[in-house]
């Protein structure tokens, strides 16, 4: 799906390094209008928050769809590589929070772009490769916690990542975000005993 590192995706070649800052800010803002709009957020807005042109944003990406799916992979990216990170930098249950807390905003994000994505994703076998990708990283942090200690029962990894998925999805149907860190402390509290 992406390589690492160089911010490509599959079928796309590396950036000159002004390039991809300008390609991650379009990414990161349209995230973000897409979460708080919906699909029809406007591409002038996004491109205006990102601090780049319109025209610089249909030449990376043509159309509302291939904007969708390059957000859609790029924040998979972006929370397949922050499990690591956050174990290395944070107390493990603090790393696990934080992760599962990014990974509700990038839920919620995709909420906004569900009619979209549902005919950019169509491919059954790329979307369990990504939710085998997601569940790596939170086996990454949940090993961080030391949940797998002999005297505590095995968590699954593909458990909470549904278990997360629910809470964004009722977080959501209530329009209540913080309704979502209520359940994750709960979740965490049944996975970790904090």
């Amino acid at each position: 799906m992406t390589s690492n590192g160089g911010g490509t995706t599959r079928g796309r070649r590396s950036l000159r390094a002004d390039a991809q800052r300008n390609e991650d800010r379009l990414l990161e803002a349209a995230a973000a209008a897409f979460a708080r709009e919906g699909a029809g957020a406007s591409v002038k807005d996004i491109a205006r928050a990102a601090g780049v042109g319109v025209g610089t944003l249909y030449r990376r990406f043509p159309s509302k769809e291939v904007l969708i799916e390059a957000i859609y992979r790029h924040e998979v990216q972006r929370l397949c590589e922050s499990a690591p990170h956050l174990a290395a930098t944070l107390p493990p249950v603090d790393a696990l929070r934080t992760w599962m807390e990014d990974f509700i905003d990038f839920m919620m994000a995709k909420d906004g772009m569900a009619d979209a994505l549902r005919v950019v994703l169509t491919d059954d076998s790329e979307k369990l490769h990504t939710r085998a990708l997601l569940a790596d990283a939170v086996a990454h942090l949940l090993a961080a916690t030391g949940e797998s200690a002999p005297e505590r029962p095995h968590v699954d990894a593909e458990v909470v990542l549904m278990a997360l998925g629910g809470i964004s999805l009722m977080a959501s149907g209530e329009g209540r975000r913080d309704l979502a860190t209520r359940l994750v402390d709960l979740l965490l509290h049944g996975v970790v005993g904090t």
